[in-house]
């Protein structure tokens, strides 16, 4: 049987650990991305292959808009490579940041980082990696529970992730007549070291938020990266255009 492949951005630590650990749970191989923390990245392809999967890691600066095309470029060469194949079959873009910036002090360079990032990454990532798609797979895309509740120091963070749900609804769309769905998920307040770990290290936030939160807690990363393995499925095949908050009922 042909392996399905999915690529990860961001699939060092966090979330994006978590997800490319169950989609490979789940039977896929395994393509993930890393910024700087080349170490971890090879650490997370060592356990893919410790469960019996292929796996490799790539760098990729998402801030970099001008080096998508390269990047496109080495998936190719690695998909050659390690499995003989031109082709993949699933794309999480989640690679990202976090950032407290309050409205009045933002300037226009964290505007455009974050637009970056965030966004214009996203966008544009897609769009070169679609050729290398098969028919009938997937995309997921990583919005935030800040998209509809609002936290002050949010404004440019939710907005890029704003303009993400939108795009998702378009792509779905434009992608629809290859068989390939389009979803993005909105997690709530997540204990990973994301925007330098502000909810584990500060027990006061940790608990404000599990007190509005339905189901008492706030989420940790396996909360969401078995979302990303249902979408990536057959089971989840019927479900495209959808921005599905796994939030755990905060703020309801």
């Amino acid at each position: 049987m042909i392996p399905k492949i999915a690529l990860v951005t961001g699939g060092s630590r966090g979330l994006g650990k978590n997800m490319a650990l169950r989609l490979a749970e789940a039977g896929k191989d395994i393509i993930i991305t890393y910024n700087t923390k080349k170490e971890e990245a090879q650490e997370v392809v060592n356990t893919i292959e410790a469960m019996g999967r292929k796996a490799v890691a790539l760098q990729l600066d998402v801030n970099a808009i001008s080096s998508l095309g390269n990047f496109i470029t080495s998936v190719s060469e690695v998909l050659k490579e390690k499995w003989n194949a031109t082709t993949f079959d699933y794309l999480v873009n989640n690679a990202g940041v976090g950032a407290t910036i309050s409205y009045l002090d933002a300037t226009e360079e964290d505007f455009d980082r974050l637009l970056n990032i965030h966004f214009k990454s996203v966008y544009f990532l897609t769009q070169k990696a679609l050729p290398l798609m098969n028919d009938g797979g997937g995309i997921v895309n990583i919005s935030s529970g800040t998209t509809r509740f609002c936290n002050p120091g949010y404004s440019i963070y939710a907005s890029m992730k704003g303009a993400v749900e939108t795009f998702t609804r378009y792509l779905a769309k434009e992608v629809g007549p290859r068989g390939i769905t389009a979803n993005i998920i909105a997690p709530g307040p997540i204990e990973t070291d994301f925007n330098n770990a502000t909810i584990r290290n500060n027990p006061q936030i940790k608990g404000y938020l599990s007190n509005i939160t339905a189901l008492g807690r706030v989420g940790e990363a396996n909360d969401i990266g078995g979302i990303v393995a249902f979408l990536c499925s057959k089971d989840g095949y019927w479900i495209s255009g959808q921005r599905i908050e796994a939030s755990g009922g905060i703020s309801l």
